[in-house]
C-alpha cells in the first residue's frame, strides 16, 4: 500500500535557516525515505515558492496568510485564523489521505466537520498560549503586549478546544504534560526534533576567541536578551561578544557598537552564521521563553563549544548535561571569564555525541511517525 500524507506548514519551509523549519524540512527528507508521498501545503508570506521542495514532495501547494485585519477573528486566534483558507481545505478534500499539521498555527481543518473521519495530527512547536504570554510579558510597546496578550488567551481557549480531537506530537515532556493535564489531550507522544543531517558533534581544537548570542533579533524576547547581556553582564567584563541575527532594530545596533570589545553582525547568512557558532568560545543564549525546544541551542550543541544558558533556555530539553546554567548577572560574569579560559575537551565532545545520538535521529522518528500514522503496515 502507497502511503500519502498531507503535511500543512506554517510558512514555506525552505530554505531551512530557522527557528522550527528545521524541523519541517528535514523531516519531509526523513519521511519520503521512508517512502512516504508527501503533498505539502505551505503558507507564503514572503519567502516565496521553492523550487527545492519539489525533490522532497509528490506535490507541492502554496497559500496566501492573511495578514493584518483580513486574519481577525472573534472566535480564533490570530495564528489560526489567518490560515484559514479555503482553497487549502477544498485540495484536503480531494482524497482521504491522513493530514499532519505543523504547529497550532495549522489546525484549522480540526474544527471544520468536513475533516472530523480523517486521520488528523499535530506537530506541535510550542504550548502557544504559554509561549505567546512570554511575549506579552517582555513586549517592547504597549500595542504589541496588548496583541500577545489577546492571542495567550483566545490561544488558550482554542488548544483546549482542539486536544481531544486529534492526535498530538510534543517536542518535549513538559509540553506534553501540559496538553494532557491541563487541556485535556487524550493522545499525545513526544516526538524529538528532527535536526539537519549535516550537523555532527566534532572536535574542536583550540580555543574560540569570543562569546556569541544569536537569534531572530526582531522578537522581543531576543532583543531584549542581547540587551541584557549587553547592560548587565559585557558591560563589567572586557571578553569579547558578538551579537547576530536578523532585523535587529536601531537601539540594539547603536548599544552593541557602544563598547570597544562588543559588536553586532546583522542579517548574517546561514553559512556565516554557522562559522560563528563553531569560532565562538561560548554560545550564550539566555532566554525570556518557557515552552518548546530552543533550536539555537540544539545548534549550538552540535556546532559550537561550550554553551552558557538559564534555567528557562534549557529546563526540560534533555540536554542540561551539557550546558553550564547560570541565573543572574554576577553568576553569568564568573562563568563567562573561567569558560573563556578553559578549552572544550575531548570528554565534554564524546558527552555530547552520546546525548545527542539517544535524543536526535531523523530516521529513527521518521519510523515512529509511520507507525503511528500507519499501524500494522
Amino acid at each position: 500500500m502507497e502511503k500519502h500524507l498531507h503535511i500543512i506548514s506554517y510558512t514555506v519551509p525552505y530554505p531551512a535557516n530557522q527557528g522550527g523549519i528545521y524541523d519541517v524540512f528535514y523531516k519531509l527528507i526523513a519521511l519520503q525515505e521512508q517512502g512516504v508521498h508527501i503533498h505539502l501545503h505551505c503558507f507564503d508570506y514572503g519567502r516565496g515558492e521553492q523550487p527545492a521542495l519539489n525533490q522532497y514532495c509528490a506535490s507541492v501547494h502554496y497559500y496566501q496568510r492573511f495578514t493584518g485585519h483580513k486574519g481577525i477573528s472573534t472566535s480564533l486566534p490570530y495564528i489560526v485564523a489567518s490560515r484559514k483558507n479555503e482553497e487549502l481545505l477544498q485540495n484536503l478534500l480531494k482524497d482521504n489521505y491522513p493530514i499532519m499539521m505543523e504547529g497550532v498555527h495549522c489546525t484549522y481543518p480540526i474544527m471544520d466537520e468536513r475533516f472530523s473521519k480523517r486521520g488528523r495530527f499535530v506537530r506541535l512547536h510550542n504550548v502557544e498560549y504559554q509561549y505567546y504570554n512570554d511575549l506579552c510579558q517582555h513586549a517592547s510597546s504597549a500595542f504589541r503586549k496588548l496583541y500577545y496578550k489577546r492571542e495567550s488567551i483566545m490561544l488558550k481557549a482554542y488548544e483546549r478546544k482542539i486536544a481531544a480531537k486529534a492526535i498530538f506530537w510534543g517536542m518535549t515532556e513538559a509540553d506534553d504534560d501540559v496538553y494532557k493535564h491541563e487541556l485535556g489531550a487524550t493522545n499525545i507522544e513526544q516526538l524529538p526534533l528532527y535536526v539537519p543531517d549535516h550537523w555532527k558533534v566534532e572536535e574542536k581544537p583550540g580555543n574560540g576567541t569570543y562569546c556569541l548570542y544569536h537569534g531572530d533579533l526582531s522578537v522581543d524576547a531576543n532583543e531584549k536578551a542581547a540587551i541584557w547581556l549587553l547592560e548587565k553582564v559585557f558591560s563589567k567584563t572586557d571578553t569579547p561578544l558578538v551579537i547576530a541575527g536578523h532585523n535587529p532594530s536601531e537601539k540594539l545596533e547603536e548599544l552593541a557598537h557602544s563598547m570597544g570589545h562588543t559588536c553586532l553582525v546583522a542579517d548574517p547568512s546561514e553559512r556565516e552564521m554557522q562559522d560563528m557558532i563553531a569560532k565562538a568560545q561560548i554560545n550564550i543564549l539566555p532566554s525570556y521563553t518557557h515552552t518548546g525546544i530552543k533550536i539555537k541551542l540544539v545548534n549550538a550543541i552540535f556546532n559550537g563549544r561550550h554553551c552558557l544558558v538559564n534555567e528557562a533556555t534549557v529546563k526540560h530539553s534533555g540536554l542540561e548535561p551539557v550546558c553550564h546554567i547560570a541565573s543572574n548577572p554576577e553568576d553569568f560574569i564568573e562563568r563567562i571569564e573561567t569558560l573563556f579560559a578553559t578549552p572544550f575537551t575531548k570528554e565534554e565532545t564524546e558527552k555530547r555525541i552520546a546525548l545527542t545520538h539517544e535524543l536526535f535521529n531523523n530516521e529513527r522518528n521518521a519510523k515512529k511517525q509511520v507507525g503511528w500514522i500507519w499501524p500494522g503496515l
